[in-house]
């Protein structure tokens, strides 16, 4: 007899957003099914808006949120962002059709997104107590 795999079993990593687990193998814990994909996009024109991006990506299929980084002092573009589509076949479609293409005037870099490495640094005292 099979033994049931957990999802969790099945990925590395995982985040907890809005009340759910979302694993980067795209499956819910929940439902078992596939609910989205990371998508980077990369070499963004600071003109380039969220519902700019969000238009380009929707003509392939769900798309279940777009975000452009920005500095977080100035506000300004850092020229790149991630979309989230809801299932895998949509995602390398859009991938497949939008890497290289151009959006205003800028030819863009698109690809799955890798997961943030576990160890992000940062914390931890450096000195400059006092010494006795």
């Amino acid at each position: 007899m099979k033994e049931a795999v957990s999802p969790l079993d099945k990925c590395k990593t995982y985040t907890v957003q809005k009340g759910k687990i979302r694993l980067y193998s795209g499956i819910s814990v929940y439902d078992n099914e596939e609910v989205w994909v990371n998508i980077y996009v990369g070499n963004l024109s600071s003109e380039v808006t969220e519902e700019d991006l969000q238009k380009a990506f929707e003509a392939f299929g769900t798309v279940t949120s777009a975000k452009i980084i920005t500095d977080k002092f100035s506000g300004i573009s850092r020229g790149f962002g991630f979309v989230e589509m809801s299932t895998k076949a949509e995602a390398h479609a859009a991938i497949n059709d939008l890497n290289g293409k151009e959006l205003k005037g800028q030819t863009l870099k698109v690809n799955e997104a890798r997961p943030r490495p576990d160890s992000r640094g940062g914390g931890g005292r450096r000195g400059g107590g006092r010494r006795y």
